[in-house]
């Protein structure tokens, strides 16, 4: 497999994968509405010199597009689908254009898949599909009770690919990651570790609300690592497999306490009331003990990276710039 589709490949997770395909000698071609892009050369503050390269080929485009999807999927070898409207907060800004781009406009994206007969696809979900769990242990075979649209139509797709995907045809595979951390030249700062260590490192104040609720992490090079051994393991050890994908199950305290210790600077933290005591756990026992795959990185690891990027100037106006923040860049863009 030579030719791979990055659908959401000019976002955060996506700004690590490409270089990593591109260094594999993958042909890769990303599909992507670039709305976190301000370059006037296509993706060129996401990829930086790699615009350049011949196996690099970017499509900007519309997911519900079902003409367009269908033209990026065409030719290839092996897919894999990062696009959605990520995080609860940015779902719940618009949930009609949440709806048609993680959910509607995956029934013609799977037709594309079908029509080509695509060798492989890759499918991210996300570990909040589980909705809040008494065991310490959560594992692939546990109900699905997700809280949120975003989750509920993550559910939704795993289940339109199991439905509609034959495994003779397609090997799929289909995988929950924990929340990504870690630094991506398409950052985030919304997501729990990242956040912290931004407040910590611009304005010397953590502020966290509640701070006993516990949340999987998994640093962006792991993940990403994953992805691409996705594509290289055997047919018979991933076909029509669910795999759950985290490292460290913490909770935001400890979250803020790594932060407060590994920038060495003097943090305050502050503890505020929330209503949200949401706790996600998930254990990652399953892919360890099926392929042999295991995360590398950890939090700490994360937060150092984002701390040596701040120290670097990579991350300028990180309090205030939108670019950070997919809420507050789609209510900029009224994105419909």
């Amino acid at each position: 497999m030579k030719k791979v589709l990055v659908v959401g490949g000019a976002g955060y997770v996506g700004s690590r994968l490409v270089p990593k395909l591109l260094k594999k000698g993958y042909k890769v071609r990303v599909f992507d509405l670039y709305i976190y892009s301000r370059s006037k050369k296509l993706g060129e503050d996401v990829f930086g010199d790699l615009i350049t390269n011949p196996n690099l080929e970017q499509i900007k485009g519309d997911m519900r597009n079902a003409k367009l999807i269908d033209k990026a999927v065409k030719g290839m070898d092996a897919v894999i689908h990062l696009a959605c409207i990520s995080n609860d907060p940015s779902f719940d800004l618009d949930p009609h254009l949440g709806k048609s781009i993680n959910y509607l406009a995956f029934f013609p994206f799977l037709k594309a898949i079908n029509k080509y007969k695509i060798k492989r696809l890759i499918y991210a979900s996300t570990s909040s599909v589980y909705g809040l769990k008494e065991e310490k242990r959560v594992t692939e075979d546990l109900p699905l009770e997700p809280l949120t649209d975003y989750a509920l139509y993550k559910v939704f797709c795993e289940k339109a690919i199991t439905d509609h995907v034959p495994l003779k045809q397609t090997t799929w595979v289909i995988v929950r990651p924990a929340t990504v951390c870690g630094y991506a030249p398409r950052l985030r700062l919304d997501l729990t570790v990242n956040i912290l260590t931004n407040l910590a490192v611009n304005k010397g104040e953590i502020t966290v609300f509640g701070g006993k609720q516990e949340r999987p992490n998994i640093h962006i090079d792991d993940i990403t690592d994953l992805y691409v051994k996705l594509l290289e393991y055997p047919k018979k050890k991933i076909a029509g497999k669910i795999f759950n994908a985290g490292y460290n199950n913490l909770s935001v305290m400890d979250v803020a306490k790594s932060v407060q210790k590994i920038i060495k600077r003097k943090t305050k933290i502050t503890v505020t009331p929330s209503d949200d005591v949401r706790s996600y756990r998930v254990t990652s026992a399953k892919i360890l003990r099926e392929l042999g795959w295991k995360p590398k990185r950890n939090v700490d690891d994360a937060i150092k990276d984002l701390v040596d990027a701040f120290d670097e100037g990579k991350i300028p106006n990180s309090l205030d710039d939108p670019i950070y923040y997919n809420i507050k860049t789609m209510k900029l863009l009224e994105l419909k």
